[in-house]
């Protein structure tokens, strides 16, 4: 089934951008950060001062250094009273934007009613020396202090100033000149910054039984079950069976956890005493650092706890130790990988384990170059604006661009590398305008610009990819464009055979099919992981905020939305439609719609029942050259965000409401009421078609079944006699005879259905016996 091309608005372009990779230039900078365009700065590293005179009657006063090149100015922090300050910080200046042919670098004494002036250095640009890594960097030097009039002034400056690239190390700490409008509060929202995401690992409780409980109530059967807690996760098992003072469960509780461990593990035993109250029979506190860790399927050892219970005494409650115990096994589950992202879009799937991981196989290199057409994504001074800074995720690597302020044609020219455990994975950028650059108040939200995965596994190794991909978000009104963002990508193979090798390898770790964890489980776990990361990452400086983080790891993926599940069953006809074309050329080759075909397909079929040793090396031929022959028409680009196959630019709006609804609903009653209808409706032919597939297979059970006693007698005899008939001929025979019939002339067919399908109709099913 082949589907339209999508809107050329939404498709992939490829660009040519003017990067080192490929290029043969004298340029250190070209065999290290490649994958970018170079951007030259002016660095100004303000180190400190000595012997600034005092301004004030007490002698002191309270420096400041204010770098200004033509229009931009960047400031320093200032100190109260001190003569010999040290700020020891960076300003980058864009060497595009230099209208000036003079550094100017003011060293000022804060003053309430105007500052004054204790010294200036200038710079000619000219002079500037220019500095690429991996040179060493470039040394401070003290500089004489001089007045308005260029004569000595008393005090010296420590400054280092050189002409240098994004590659510099000191550009992601430097004040920008493009940042000029922010305050100096939110310079480190705009910085850019790696990110690690925390150790998870998952902890397996096993509750086996309790002894020598007290319950309250001694004239009734407790009715005992255990919860356990561990930060905001609580789990319980299920009431036990033997309702006595020594209950057993033997019941697997499943948590996750980061590391460094904060909260411990806390398991309460209860006693349901009444419709919705339970009395506590006793309690246990587990430090987390205190559990055994397992890398294999190998049992831990069990283990007896006393269990603590609160009595109050004189108003004041008091802990006390008492006989009851619980016997639990309990471990981190180290050879599983936590699931923190949905699995159709993994970008890492090692064991939590260290030691259990297999070596890498190659290297991800990512150039996030720039982005046009954004749209203004929030308002300031009555115009559109965006500040836009891009997020990259691949493995425990998170990286954020600094912030591009108020344009709509941003330049990060930023590269970032990954090691690559497995090529079956995907990789993330995301772009997001930054709302909290002007001091956005607490509840301001970073806005989503939209999103771009790629799956290594489709890359070429040692290919540099530049394209400039479409930012797609999907709205209530429908599908919006937000602009492009402009990307150079690269897979750099270390080991061809270990890269292959690992195509015989299991996806997921070894403990997933040794002790393989529900559906339902995993659906839960990773609920819990997505809010454990996304949680520690926003308390990061900068934070990479909980909106960013969901967004990334599409937390919301689960939700029903009748959109995607047309688009799935689209998918799944599109899969079906190979075997359902392949069925239409059969047809035509049985009712000689193309008799020099059919012909051929009847010599075909002899020489292969002749000799069926040539079966299986034809079928394998036959893909072999089926291969090769669509190698001329391979993609040549990585897989981007397709609004046909998603279905999102034929959506109806009501359905892109729904989609976009909170759960629970928030809808009014009569919106819901239609939906509701609307999906019964729906569920109702899925339901035709379920029963339909099991009245079929019904028929089937019912050959033998004796339920219709006359069809299984004519089944029984018919196998009787076919049995006999093919025992004394040849299969290739058989083989023969059977395949000249089912490709007969048209002149020997009639539009009959034919006797064995009219026997299987005629079949009883149980669908006569349902309600």
């Amino acid at each position: 089934m082949q589907k339209p091309p999508q809107s050329i608005d939404f498709a992939l372009k490829e660009t040519s951008p003017k990067i080192g990779a490929g290029a043969v230039t004298g340029d250190k900078l070209s065999s290290t950060y490649d994958l970018v365009e170079q951007m030259q700065y002016l660095y100004v590293r303000v180190v400190k001062a000595k012997d600034l005179p005092g301004k004030d009657v007490t002698g002191g006063c309270d420096p400041y250094v204010e770098v200004k090149l033509g229009n931009y100015k960047g400031v320093t922090k200032h100190f109260e009273k001190k003569n010999n300050p040290e700020w020891n910080q960076v300003f980058a200046f864009s060497k595009e934007r230099i209208q000036a042919s003079v550094l100017e670098v003011y060293v000022k004494d804060k003053d309430v009613v105007a500052d004054d002036l204790i010294g200036r250095a200038l710079f000619d640009l000219n002079e500037i020396p220019k500095r690429v890594p991996p040179d060493s960097p470039l040394a401070p030097q003290w500089y004489r202090l001089e007045d308005r009039k260029g004569d000595k002034a008393k005090g010296e400056l420590m400054l280092a100033v050189w002409m240098g690239t994004q590659a510099d190390e000191a550009f992601p700490e430097a004040w920008h000149s493009d940042a000029a409008s922010v305050g100096p509060d939110a310079v480190a929202s705009i910085r850019s910054k790696v990110y690690l995401s925390p150790k998870l690992w998952y902890v397996r409780v096993n509750v086996i039984e309790a002894q020598d409980l007290v319950p309250n109530d001694k004239s009734r059967f407790p009715e005992v079950f255990v919860k356990a807690m561990l930060g905001n996760q609580a789990l319980r098992t299920r009431i036990s069976q033997s309702k006595t003072i020594n209950p057993m469960w033997n019941e697997d509780l499943m948590f996750v956890v980061a590391e460094p461990f904060e909260e411990p593990l806390v398991l309460s035993v209860e006693d349901r005493v009444g419709g919705n109250k339970d009395e506590t029979l006793g309690k246990c506190v587990i430090p987390l650092n205190m559990v055994q860790r397992r890398l294999d399927h190998r049992p831990v050892n069990s283990r007896w706890l006393n269990l603590e219970k609160q009595v109050i005494v004189d108003g004041e409650k008091k802990e006390i130790k008492f006989a009851s115990r619980i016997h639990l096994r309990i471990c981190l589950e180290g050879g599983y990988h936590v699931l923190d992202e949905s699995t159709h879009y993994s970008s890492d799937l090692r064991p939590t384990a260290k030691q259990l991981w297999r070596p890498s196989i190659g290297i991800l290199e990512l150039g996030i170059l720039s982005a046009h057409g954004l749209m203004p994504m929030k308002t300031k001074d009555g115009r559109g604006t965006t500040d836009a800074y891009c997020v990259a995720k691949y493995g425990q690597k998170w990286i954020r661009t600094r912030t591009i302020v108020d344009n709509f044609m941003p330049r990060w020219n930023e590269q970032y590398t990954w090691e690559v455990f497995d090529t079956c994975t995907v990789i993330t950028v995301g772009v997001f305008d930054n709302g909290h650059v002007h001091g956005g108040a607490g509840g301001a939200r970073d806005a989503r610009i939209g999103k771009v995965r790629i799956r290594l596994s489709t890359l070429e190794a040692d290919r540099v990819y530049t394209h400039s991909y479409p930012l797609l978000v999907l709205h209530p009104s429908g599908v919006k464009k937000k602009g492009e963002i402009q990307l150079a990508l690269r897979f750099t193979c270390s080991s061809l055979i270990n890269m292959l090798h690992m195509y015989s390898h299991p996806l997921l770790p070894k403990m997933h099919y040794i002790h393989p964890l529900s559906v339902i489980q995993l659906d839960v776990l990773r609920h819990q992981a997505m809010q454990i990361v996304s949680t520690r990452l926003s308390r990061a400086e900068p934070p990479l905020r909980k909106e960013v983080v969901e967004y990334m790891l599409d937390v919301d993926s689960h939700m029903w939305s009748m959109r995607r599940s047309k688009a799935n069953f689209f998918r799944i006809m599109g899969v079906l439609s190979g075997l359902i074309a392949v069925g239409k050329w059969f047809d035509q080759i049985c009712n000689w719609r193309n008799p020099l075909t059919t012909i051929l397909i009847h010599i075909l079929f002899i020489i292969l029942v002749l000799y069926p040793e040539l079966i299986l090396p034809t079928i394998f031929l036959y893909l072999f050259l089926i291969g090769i022959w669509n190698y001329r028409w391979r993609p040549r680009h990585p897989p981007h965000m397709d609004t046909r196959l998603s279905h999102a630019d034929a959506a109806h709006p009501d359905e892109l409401d729904e989609e976009f609804d909170t759960f629970p609903t928030s809808r009014p009653s009569d919106i819901v009421r239609m939906r509701y209808d609307r999906l019964r409706s729906i569920a109702g032919r899925v339901q035709t078609v379920i029963g339909d597939l099991a009245t079929q297979g019904e028929r089937f059970q019912s050959l033998l079944s004796w339920r219709d006693p006359r069809a299984t007698t004519l089944f029984v005899t018919f196998c009787l006699i076919a049995a006999l008939v093919l025992y004394v001929t040849p299969f290739q025979v058989v083989a023969l005879l059977a395949g000249i019939y089912v490709l007969r002339h048209p002149r020997f067919r009639h539009k009959l259905p034919s006797t064995p399908l009219n026997f299987f109709r005629r079949l009883p099913a149980r669908s006569d016996s349902m309600l």
